[in-house]
């Protein structure tokens, strides 16, 4: 695990429409459909303005900790000053922040479950604000995949 220091950024992409839990497998449940809507509907190819072709899962506005509920968003960065968000679409600010980077590495969707238990198990200082992957060329092989995960945490 490496620590960093990212600027402010802005996605344009998909909010979950409800707060979700890790309790009893919900989240999985509800951030899979965000992402099959995300994928059934091409939102990536809709985004305008669009700084790269990652997509970021992004895990927010936590009522405590991972136990807790959390709001969930998907998208693509996008230039800071973009103001038109397309109807049926939201955009979320990414502060600075200090994270801690890891990398899951294997066979999706297992690998990104495999990293977050051992994010949970870690003892890294979390602040619980914003935690988000990035899904890039490294993730295309689903066989072989590899997704940089960066947690919010403490300095």
């Amino acid at each position: 695990m490496d620590r960093t220091n990212i600027s402010e950024f802005k996605l344009i992409g998909l909010k979950l429409n409800k707060k979700t839990t890790n309790e009893g497998g919900q989240s999985s449940i509800d951030c899979g459909n965000l992402w099959q809507k995300f994928e059934t509907e091409n939102i990536v190819e809709i985004i305008p303005n669009k700084l790269g072709e990652e997509i970021y899962s992004v895990y927010f506005d936590y009522e405590g900790d991972d136990t807790r509920l959390f709001s969930y968003f998907i998208g693509c960065k996008v230039a800071i000053d973009t103001e038109t968000t397309p109807k049926g679409m939201d955009s979320l600010l990414i502060p600075s922040e200090n994270y801690f980077k890891v990398t899951a590495k294997g066979k999706m969707t297992g690998c990104i479950s495999d990293a977050w238990k051992r994010i949970w198990s870690s003892g890294i200082n979390r602040t619980y604000k914003y935690d988000f992957e990035v899904y890039d060329e490294r993730s295309k092989d689903w066989s072989n995949a590899e997704v940089d995960i960066f947690v919010s945490c403490n300095k």
